[in-house]
């Protein structure tokens, strides 16, 4: 094992392949995933996650200098809050109330899962940095706390997903509900998904219950991992770390994508993709032929490299 620093604030730890790497990255589904590539895996220290919510208010004091109109909007979303869980509770709570789900109601409790888990809340400080670091229209991390949808509809699922875990299936799907409606993201409160995830745009993502999205995935608008049927059980796609998914992708039925593998925009995929491999079309076909595929040799959620020859990604 090997460490190398890859910026300022992050470690790129690269792991050589072996029997045990499902397990380190996904120890709840080893049996679910294969190792094959080498992994980059973005490690943060304490300090990065401590020094990011005071990053954030100098930001928001930044723009209200050039908006002072915006005043009133960042008091009372960002610098009233003495801690980013209760800027996120406040803020997802406001945009998921109605008339009769009171903001404060709902403020209580997302706080109070925040509060509780506090694996969730580093994973939230995950997304925010990976939205960051992908997206070149994002210009500053309290941009995308208050105005991304993926963000914010993925920070709801992860709330709600917790709730799924203590039983209280009503609570959470209420919330995965009014996260469809008012943000057009809908991710069942079962399924699960790992951290480092950016939902580019977002508009019509669809997650079913018994998908899993491993680290660091990107997932761009209208893409399903979906069901093929109406069979219960395990029936919805397990997408590896880095894998980048291409707009108005469907990947459906209980089917592995690879760790590093990217999915073509608009693209079916109906069968297994191997690690490091492009797939594209309708059937998704790889790029270089079933017995050998193209090998991908950085992360594509990472590069956000969206062509591969004439393909777009």
């Amino acid at each position: 094992m090997t460490a190398c620093i890859h910026s300022s604030r992050t470690q790129v730890i690269e792991f050589e392949c072996n029997q045990n790497y499902a397990k380190f990255c996904r120890s709840d589904y080893p049996d679910q995933f294969s190792c094959k590539p080498i992994c980059k895996i973005n490690v943060y220290t304490h300090q990065d996650y401590d020094d990011l919510w005071p990053k954030m208010k100098d930001e928001a004091r930044s723009d209200i200098d050039q908006e002072p109109i915006l005043s009133n909007y960042y008091l009372t979303l960002i610098l009233s809050h003495s801690s980013m869980e209760s800027a996120l509770a406040n803020n997802i709570s406001m945009k998921l109330s109605n008339s009769s789900l009171p903001s404060a109601t709902l403020y209580d409790l997302f706080m109070g899962v925040l509060t509780e888990d506090r694996e969730l809340v580093d994973a939230v400080k995950d997304d925010l940095r990976a939205v960051k670091e992908r997206d070149p229209a994002c210009i500053s991390y309290v941009h995308c706390f208050l105005n991304f949808k993926g963000f914010l509809a993925c920070q709801a699922h992860r709330i709600a997903h917790h709730l799924w875990l203590q039983d209280r299936k009503i609570l959470a799907l209420l919330i995965q509900g009014r996260v469809s409606e008012v943000l057009a993201v809908d991710i069942h409160p079962a399924a699960k998904i790992g951290r480092g995830i950016m939902l580019d745009h977002a508009t019509g993502v669809v997650i079913g219950e018994t998908a899993v999205v491993g680290n660091n995935v990107s997932i761009l608008h209208n893409v399903t991992l979906g069901g093929t049927g109406k069979s219960n059980g395990d029936r919805h796609p397990k997408i590896g770390d880095g894998v980048l998914i291409g707009a108005g992708s469907c990947v459906l039925g209980n089917i592995r994508i690879g760790d590093w593998a990217k999915i073509g925009a608009g693209s079916v995929v109906l069968k297994d993709v191997p690690a490091r491999t492009t797939a594209v079309g309708n059937p998704a076909k790889l790029i270089g032929g079933k017995m050998n595929p193209v090998k991908l040799d950085k992360v594509p959620s990472f590069t956000m490299d969206h062509k591969w020859c004439d393909y777009v990604i």
